[in-house]
């Protein structure tokens, strides 16, 4: 993934100076919030599902060579190809070499987040072979040179104003922000890209052990466009994405649409086995699955392997404070919010240490998690992992180490309060403190504190026993 120069804190104040496009993602991120609290109120047996997921997750992972090994020899069996990639540049090359050998000129791509992470499209784009993202959320991104501020809704930091200006620049059409004339700009452009590509390529919400099926989930049609139309269709997985069984699978997408968009059920679920058969006339004459690991492995032999839980749902997102008021591009990494905080500095290293402490430990990621990851736990070990490798800036360390000795001596202690009530004192009115000098300013730009007690309850304590 293609890392910014720009620090953390340089990305959120960026973010946080364009605030029309705050406020479409606190309105996007809060209604799709209040829609899978909706959808999961009629859903009466979600806790019992939830749990039965995380189970289905956690066997998963605890067995994963041999479903993956039984997932492998199934496709092999239905006539498909599987491909091993360590990393990103194995996954590129091998696709990069399929489409020079089948002189593939034009791909057809499905929303995926992997492809993302590795770079797909400016890896193929130096190659001087043409990628068109077919989500039209992906293909408003594509088009306005931008990223995506949402794992399953790339563009909720625009408005409509912004995608009419885009297909009007982009596309050479009038300029309209009527929802339904978009679409269907949208829809004809995209209907020369399916007719004509020479591959298509996608993700993989689930691969099914027991089938060697994989599942691709979308509400746009797209995903079934680009597996039956062009010739060659190139299916991309995390190592981690695989469920035993179909009933598995059921369970899965049962919590998958809820949780993403409070739909019950996505609109197109296809589940794809093998390449077309002699008999059929739809679907690939060549299916690859590429099973990329990129760092998995390591996450799955420590003690943070639980975020490898993840469906890639997107609640935690929307439903995190911090996400809602900086968005997503803020974060830096094609995975934001609460997931991507824990997954950048695994995946991408220590650029992204300062994620994890992006998060209130709020627990609102945690309530919402339909595979129940423990997401606040996980932002600690993190936050500890940092200190421990000397990571974190430096007046963290130094704060941190001043606590741990203050806090391990009861003299130093009262010291510092003594002082500490001293100081707010003189900074508070009223009894709050509204203004606060140096760095701490800004804490107090954005709130007031209450000051200090004139007694602490340790001193009441031994008034009373006085």
């Amino acid at each position: 993934m293609t890392v910014t120069k720009l620090t953390f804190y340089d990305r959120i104040d960026n973010a946080l100076s364009h605030p029309e496009k705050q406020l479409a993602i606190s309105a996007g991120a809060k209604a799709k919030y209040i829609n899978r609290a909706n959808a999961m109120a009629e859903f009466q047996d979600m806790e019992m599902t939830r749990q039965l997921a995380r189970q289905v997750r956690a066997n998963t992972l605890s067995k994963l060579d041999l479903y993956l090994e039984q997932f492998a020899d199934n496709v092999e069996t239905l006539g498909g190809k599987i491909f091993w990639a360590k990393d990103a540049d194995e996954c590129n090359n091998y696709i990069h070499q399929l489409a020079v050998r089948h002189n593939v000129k034009l791909i057809a791509k499905s929303k995926s987040m992997l492809t993302e992470e590795i770079d797909l499209n400016d890896s193929l784009g130096h190659a001087n072979i043409e990628v068109v993202e077919t989500d039209l959320g992906e293909f408003i991104v594509q088009l306005s040179n931008d990223r995506p501020s949402h794992i399953i809704a790339p563009v909720l930091h625009m408005t409509r104003e912004d995608v009419g200006t885009i297909f009007n620049e982009n596309l050479n059409v009038p300029f309209t922000t009527d929802p339904s004339e978009l679409n269907t700009i949208a829809r004809e452009h995209m209907r020369h890209i399916f007719l004509n590509a020479d591959m298509g390529i996608s993700g993989v919400n689930f691969g099914v052990a027991e089938s060697g099926s994989i599942c691709l989930v979308t509400n746009e049609g797209n995903g079934r466009l680009i597996s039956t139309t062009p010739r060659i269709h190139v299916a991309i997985m995390g190592m981690e994405r695989i469920v035993p069984t179909l009933t598995d699978l059921n369970t899965m997408l049962q919590l998958l649409a809820r949780s993403a968009t409070g739909q019950k059920l996505t609109v197109y679920n296809n589940i794809i086995t093998g390449p077309k058969r002699t008999n059929e006339l739809d679907g690939p004459d060549e299916l690859h699955i590429i099973i990329i690991d990129n760092g998995r492995s390591n996450i799955l032999a420590s003690s943070l392997s639980e975020i490898l839980y993840c469906i890639r749902c997107g609640a935690c997102l929307n439903a995190c404070p911090v996400f809602q008021s900086i968005g997503g591009h803020a974060y830096g990494s094609v995975y934001p919010g609460p997931v991507g905080s824990i997954l950048s500095p695994l995946l991408f290293g220590n650029h992204f240490d300062p994620l994890p402490h992006a998060s209130s430990l709020c627990g609102a990621c945690k309530e919402v998690c339909p595979v129940d990851i423990d997401l606040p736990s996980l932002l600690i070990k993190l936050r500890t992992q940092n200190i421990q490798k000397g990571s974190a800036p430096l007046w963290m360390q130094i704060s941190q180490w001043i606590y741990a000795v203050t806090i391990c001596n009861p003299i130093l202690f009262q010291i510092f309060l003594q002082l500490a009530q001293t100081i707010t004192n003189r900074f508070s009115q009223k009894g709050w403190i509204t203004k606060l000098p140096g760095p701490l300013k800004n804490w107090t730009n954005q709130r007031d504190f209450p000051a200090l007690a004139q007694k602490s309850f340790r001193q009441m304590w031994s008034s009373n026993k006085e």
